[in-house]
């Protein structure tokens, strides 16, 4: 399917993307090195898309009507797709809103007799005709003779040769015809669920930006309950007011540990047999768990935000245990040990790697076992010593977890600090 055609679709409500895809994640030069390619002619990749009389809910204002029978959505590709439409058009898709795009790719120039692409630059581009906003390319707004008129005017009237002005037209060509450029286009059958066309979409993806396995659990989870990736936003925009910033990835996790008690086998969180227990989970975790743990991490912990922390996967722990409290509070002696614990699993790195499966064991050790933060510390000590040496300063800067920890017992003191005060 041709680029433009494309874009037309999207805004003939032909084509539409479904809200359990990710957010709009590319970065300024990603969408520079989208450009380049699609001028060199390069490989670009291709789109999935899936024809369906039954579409999940779909991103944007549009309300699925069955009077429309059978749309397409773009399961795979949206992040090309979506730098193409905001640089040709220069609007925002009609699946988005402005305040989702949180890197603003619009506003690329090109240098028509280099193809050198650069965002603006007022003291590079100024005053020099050769630097061009490249939407007004696509828009038709400016063509290759304004841009030679100009070149003229600055040089008194005095013509530039032909050979430069051949460049500069080939060049303006090679931008033109970007819109006339295909995506090859792979369609998942109609026949095909939901969760197959998800399943499909991943392996797909998997040869291009990687989702991981907490963002397929996700997508799966968006299908069968279409408001949860925005319950999930909404809850971490208001644990980022409060110091505390996390992933949706860090969602899923905790969902994982408090429904499956586990770490790994996102694939459990994949069947809508699930949404009911997932809803449930979610309404506690949101008005009672998330903000009870972060309170005693800032009151208790001395932990004032998520940059004092080196692993925030190491409050999922924390967090199952008190979600299987049901309606207790912890108890002092409790939250000390539980706070112990969590300064060794930051000072001795617990989970710098193989996280899902440390979140296993630990998971299954504080569900299961009494006392259980006592046993996560004899699982630190049995593989780094719990005692801390003078040795262990030589050589480490201020970002080290020692100082991290180093810090935590001065707010303890209510040390005050002579710099910030």
């Amino acid at each position: 399917m041709k680029i433009s055609q494309i874009l037309d679709k999207i805004d003939e409500k032909q084509l539409f993307v479904p809200a359990f895809q990710r957010e709009y994640v590319w970065r300024r030069n990603d969408a520079k090195n989208l450009i380049s390619s699609l001028i060199n002619d390069y490989p670009t990749g291709t789109m999935l898309t899936w024809e369906t009389n039954n579409p999940p809910e779909l991103k944007g204002e549009h309300k699925y009507d069955t009077r429309q029978g059978a749309v397409k959505l773009i399961l795979d590709g949206q992040q090309r797709i979506t730098t193409l439409y905001m640089l040709m058009t220069g609007d925002i898709p009609p699946y988005y809103k402005e305040h989702e795009i949180l890197v603003d790719i619009r506003n690329l120039y090109i240098n028509v007799e280099t193809l050198l692409l650069e965002y603006y630059k007022p003291k590079l581009m100024t005053n020099d005709p050769l630097w061009i906003n490249l939407t007004d390319i696509f828009k038709g707004n400016i063509r290759y003779r304004d841009v030679i008129d100009e070149l003229e005017k600055k040089s008194d009237g005095e013509r530039i040769s032909r050979e430069r002005e051949n460049v500069i037209d080939d060049n303006f060509r090679a931008i033109e015809k970007i819109k006339d450029r295909d995506f090859q286009e792979q369609i998942i059958p109609p026949k095909a669920s939901l969760r197959e066309a998800i399943d499909i979409f991943y392996i797909v993806n998997a040869s291009g930006v990687n989702l991981t396995d907490a963002e397929l659990a996700l997508a799966q989870i968006s299908g069968y309950w279409p408001e949860a990736r925005e319950l999930f936003k909404a809850k971490l925009k208001e644990l980022e007011q409060n110091g505390f910033v996390f992933k949706l990835d860090f969602i899923i996790y905790v969902l994982l540990g408090v429904l499956h008690n586990m770490g790994s086998k996102m694939e459990k969180l994949h069947s809508i047999e699930n949404k009911e227990s997932i809803q449930a989970a979610w309404a506690r975790l949101d008005s009672e768990v998330l903000d009870y743990v972060m309170n005693i991490m800032k009151s208790q912990a001395y932990v004032d935000h998520t940059k004092e922390i080196n692993s925030v996967y190491a409050l999922i722990p924390i967090i199952v245990f008190t979600y299987h409290k049901k309606d207790k509070k912890l108890s002092q002696i409790e939250i000390k040990k539980i706070i112990k614990w969590f300064y060794y699993s930051q000072i001795r790195q617990r989970y710098i790697s193989q996280l899902p499966q440390k979140l296993d064991k630990d998971i299954n050790t504080v569900y299961y076992q009494s006392n259980p933060f006592d046993k996560l510390l004899n699982t630190i000590a049995a593989e780094r010593p719990l005692e801390i040496s003078k040795d262990e300063f030589v050589g480490v800067g201020v970002s080290h977890a020692l100082w991290g920890l180093m810090r935590f017992y001065f707010k303890s003191n209510e040390v005050i600090c002579l710099s910030t005060g």
